[in-house]
């Protein structure tokens, strides 16, 4: 008895991890809208203070793997940690302008553009299936951006300038995907997030710089909020979620990362008195629904690719 109750207990731990990741990841806009500071200087903190306290570790453990990084691996880690720069600094800069609503939602739209650019870079296969989905999310995003305009109410000063920054935030979010991926092939989780979040480091001090944004001078409050960017959706969020990965099918976790949106929204009508108007509502459950369709399509692509090497090798041998 004793052991069926332990048995379900565990089964348990990566479904109750995954809500609590996806919970801390939901409040990364609320910390965002809480914060005064520049949104590049937000971003920068948010990225340092998830990256010192891994560094120690990485150093230690990994000591043999850094040694091992060759210029190559370097080259694409510039290039995926410029991307996840630019992610968070639009992204952030986004939720200045529209609403939380919005923004959230269509920064989650990458996987729509990480299937896009694995099929135009990588010459990967694209599915009936994740063009419907990509065409929905589309349809969505429109309702969102231009609805609200059409309906006469707007919520956020420049609602069309801060979707686009979002939107051009997940396409960065993806190119740090894509830009990452063979690096990731070679090099563990702790070296690849060190290396590729220190290069997403120095890019964001350079644009913090570039805006003229203050890096100190700030009160207690502010440096709450940066701990609390890194050690919430930095730390517990993503990190959880890698861990969930390890215990869970890959498309159950990533399209419970849809709940992002659903919590975020909740949050910012609680605690923001932030109501999104129906357009955003309406245009948001298009969106999620198009980046779900195309989600499932691509990891079962992805698993039945992963079946067939599988299948070769054991022929093989």
């Amino acid at each position: 008895m004793s052991e069926t109750v332990g048995s379900a207990l565990n089964n348990r731990r990566p479904v109750v991890g995954l809500a609590i990741a996806i919970v801390a990841i939901s409040t990364g806009a609320i910390l965002v809208r809480f914060s005064n500071a520049p949104s590049a200087v937000a971003a920068f903190y948010r990225v340092l203070f998830t990256t010192l306290p891994l560094v120690p570790i990485a150093v230690w453990k990994y000591r043999t793997e850094f040694r091992a990084i060759r210029r190559r691996d370097l080259a694409f880690a510039t290039l995926s940690g410029l991307a996840l720069a630019l992610h968070f600094a639009s992204w952030f800069e986004s939720l200045e302008w529209t609403s939380v609503a919005a923004s959230v939602t269509l920064v989650q739209s990458q996987p729509l553009f990480v299937a896009l650019g694995a099929w135009l870079v990588l010459r990967e296969h694209i599915t009936r299936r994740m063009t419907l989905g990509i065409l929905i999310a589309v349809v969505g995003m429109a309702a969102m951006s231009m609805g609200d305009f059409l309906g006469g109410v707007l919520v956020g000063p420049n609602p069309l300038l801060g979707n686009s920054l979002a939107l051009f935030g997940a396409v960065m979010a993806a190119g740090y995907v894509l830009a990452g991926r063979s690096l990731r092939q070679r090099v563990s989780l702790v070296p690849y997030v060190v290396v590729v979040y220190s290069v997403c480091t120095v890019c964001l001090l350079v644009i913090a710089l570039l805006q003229g944004g203050p890096l100190t001078g700030y009160p207690a409050r502010e440096w709450l909020i940066f701990a609390g960017l890194a050690a919430g959706p930095g730390l517990l969020g993503h990190t959880v979620i890698n861990w969930a990965l390890a215990h869970l099918e890959s498309s159950v976790v990533s399209v419970s990362m849809l709940g992002e949106p659903v919590g975020a929204t909740i949050l910012a009508f609680v605690l923001l008195a932030e109501s999104p108007t129906a357009y955003t509502v309406v245009g948001g459950v298009v969106v999620l629904v198009g980046i779900a369709l195309t989600t499932t399509e691509r990891e079962k692509q992805q698993d039945e690719t992963t079946q067939q090497a599988s299948a070769k090798q054991s022929e093989t041998n």
